[in-house]
């Protein structure tokens, strides 16, 4: 009995051992087998995944997922994950995101202080300023409005501006085919003298015009030291590719003059404020508010900025040789570029921008743009947040459209005009356009013009996978106060005249500052914010460009070229 006893126990120690081991491996298998099943049974077919994400993106407006343009590749739009859900819909409706409560406490001032003389008492006979601007509609419009200051410090007489026929558009309409002249002369009758064209005596012009380029930013002391002999010895002075060529930093009463001229006397014709408020009226038609964008990513101005958007290979080469249009173009580092928050947002980034902000999937948006770089791809993720997107081409029939298209800055003038009467206007840059809005909008009113704060979103984007997106849109919030229209938000000094106009805006319980002339000059040369849409054809540079810019012991020079300026067309 003791000896089958422990043979028994002999044989139960070698098995018990091998149980567990035999259980294990055939559990484990068990298990994987279950999760295999399992996966195979929920995952739908790839085509399926992918359609019925577009139709949840598209179609539906439910929250989804935007990537890193590193990781993917631009504006497509990624599956939905646990960390960053973007909403469809907008803030609470008791937050106003359409207009600013201090609004109403300022107001556009422009009247003339008694200490600035009506024309009669300064005006000289046998002075006549020409002018031939330079770029597209709005880079010729900052050169039309200082053109009259120029001339009233010269106390000459202008002639009617000469527009810019040269551009990439090859445009061809002149001064009175855009703006309305009659009323442009006698809304400044009191400020200067302006003429049609150079009188003729006995048939004749009263002589040639003698031509010559002036520094950029130049004082009104370099006017009278450079431009006066000239003008009182020829009688008659063209100034050409005249663009950014008065200072920023003026006394009150000129800066007021700008002002006359850019917000009351410079009036489109007849017919494109017929064709603008049309526009208008059906956009409201479709909603009682609208955001208007003015949205900027031309081949050539992406090309131009030196900036990378996340294209790939495919996008350097592209890009890459419409760069080598200009000789004299220095390569840029990418990344520094948007570091300084010197590239526009890309139209994804707009989207998630305004989202973030609080508007909603049921806004209604009006694009004005040129060529979008990539087409309808690089439209998608701003329509896949935006449904309802309109242009001018989508409002207008092909009729109504007729007169204006072959006229590029025909067309720019009814986007101006929807962009100036938007409810909210918004643009992925800080070029001409948009800082002309934004001072006019200042002026009328401090309309909500929200302008992205480049520099710091620049860093945020990548990382937006990272984070929650209750958190990106903190972040968003944060980084946009002070880029959103309130008054008094840019300080007094800052930027160009035209996008901070604060010597014509006053509040209703204060009085005006007596003193404006505290605007900083940047002299850092032009960089593609500076330069309208389309102009490719690099032009030569002026001997006088890197001289001072009073200019006091220099002698006027005839016209020459330059090579460091460029401009497109819009």
């Amino acid at each position: 009995m003791g000896l089958r006893r422990r043979g028994r126990n002999r044989v139960a120690r070698c098995w018990l051992p091998t149980m567990p081991v035999t259980t294990a491996i055939c559990g484990a298998s068990v298990m994987m087998l279950l999760v295999v099943l399992f996966h195979c049974l929920l995952s739908p077919p790839l085509e399926e995944e992918e359609h019925s994400f577009l139709h949840r993106a598209r179609i539906q407006g439910r929250s989804h997922l935007l990537l890193k343009p590193t990781e993917h590749p631009k504006n497509v739009v990624a599956a939905d994950t646990e960390e960053f859900h973007v909403p469809s819909g907008g803030v609470n409706p008791r937050t106003d995101l359409w207009s600013s409560n201090l609004s109403k406490q300022f107001y556009g001032c422009s009247n003339a202080s008694k200490q600035f003389f009506r024309v009669g008492a300064v005006a000289e006979p046998n002075r006549y300023l020409m002018i031939a601007t330079s770029g597209g509609l709005n880079q010729q419009r900052t050169g039309i409005i200082d053109a009259v200051v120029a001339a009233r410090i010269l106390n000459a007489t202008l002639v009617i501006p000469e527009l810019d026929e040269q551009s990439f558009w090859k445009d061809a309409s002149n001064f009175s085919e855009i703006f309305d002249t009659d009323w442009f002369i006698s809304s400044l009758k009191y400020d200067l003298m302006i003429v049609k064209e150079v009188p003729k005596k006995g048939g004749k012009i009263v002589g040639a015009p003698y031509k010559m380029r002036v520094p950029r930013k130049c004082t009104p002391k370099c006017y009278q030291s450079r431009v006066l002999p000239a003008l009182m010895k020829k009688h008659v002075v063209q100034l050409t590719k005249y663009d950014y060529r008065l200072s920023n930093n003026l006394e009150p009463d000129l800066q007021k003059l700008r002002c006359r001229v850019n917000y009351h006397a410079l009036k489109f014709t007849d017919q494109i404020r017929q064709m603008g408020n049309m526009l208008v009226q059906r956009m409201r038609s479709k909603s009682s508010r609208f955001i208007a964008l003015h949205l900027r990513f031309e081949p050539d101005m992406l090309a131009f900025s030196g900036c990378y958007y996340g294209g790939g290979e495919k996008e350097r080469t592209e890009l890459g040789a419409i760069r080598k249009r200009w000789k004299t173009l220095h390569v840029n580092d990418p990344d520094k570029e948007r570091r300084h928050g010197k590239c526009p947002l890309t139209p994804e980034e707009v989207a998630l921008m305004l989202r973030a902000l609080g508007f909603g999937d049921d806004v209604h948006l009006y694009v004005a743009s040129g060529e979008i770089y990539g087409g309808e791809a690089t439209l998608a993720a701003l329509k896949a947040f935006f449904p309802n997107i309109h242009s001018k081409e989508t409002l207008l029939s092909r009729d109504e459209l007729a007169p204006f298209e072959p006229f590029s800055s025909r067309m720019a003038a009814l986007d101006f005009i929807v962009c100036d009467e938007s409810d909210v206007f918004v643009s992925n840059n800080n070029g001409n356009m948009a800082r002309m809005l934004a001072g006019r909008r200042r002026y009328f009113g401090h309309k909500r013009t929200i302008r992205p704060n480049a520099k710091k979103l620049s860093s945020l984007f990548p990382n937006r996978t990272s984070m929650t997106w209750d958190a990106f849109q903190s972040k968003v919030r944060a980084i946009q106060k002070g880029f959103m229209g309130e008054p008094g938000e840019v300080k007094a000094g800052r930027g160009e005249f035209h996008e901070n106009p604060v010597a014509c805006i006053c509040h209703k319980n204060k009085k005006p500052s007596k003193s404006a002339r505290d605007f900083q000059e940047n002299d850092d040369g032009l960089d593609w914010r500076d330069l309208d849409y389309g102009e490719i054809e690099p032009l030569g540079r002026s001997r006088s460009e890197g001289s001072g810019l009073d200019g006091d012991n220099l002698l006027a020079r005839p016209d020459e070229a330059e090579s460091d300026e460029f401009d497109f067309g819009w």
